[in-house]
């Protein structure tokens, strides 16, 4: 019910835009976040955008990415400007039933498969 895509292969200081797609319900009031999970790692938070709009960032992606929302196309995106290698990662989007917006990953009912980015210095 989430599919994930924008991810590939870029250089240091470029700049991708991931999107979520959600299909099968209407996800407009559900809180809708991405997450990240770079190789031997935990997942962790990234971003996520609330019902109606307010948005969150992990300190680390702060003032380099943006999450906005479509709700009449079900659609959630991350703007990712400025890349660096730290960022290389699977990144997932989840939704929430509760629209409030939540850096836990159990919040999360829903999850897209995830899209690989890589960012090579």
């Amino acid at each position: 019910q989430l599919q994930a895509s924008g991810g590939g292969l870029v250089q240091t200081g470029d700049s991708l835009r991931l999107s979520c797609a959600a299909s099968g319900r209407t996800f407009s009031t559900y809180a809708v976040a991405w997450f990240r999970q770079a190789p031997g790692k935990e997942r962790e938070f990234v971003s996520a955008i609330s019902w109606p709009r307010n948005s969150y960032y992990a300190d680390s992606v702060k003032g380099r990415f943006t999450i906005s929302r479509d709700d009449a196309k079900n659609m959630v995106y991350l703007q990712m400007n400025s890349l660096k290698p730290v960022d290389t990662a699977v990144y997932y989007c989840a939704a929430a039933h509760y629209g409030g917006g939540s850096k836990f990953i159990t919040a999360y009912d829903y999850w897209g498969q995830g899209t690989q980015v890589t960012v090579s210095s």
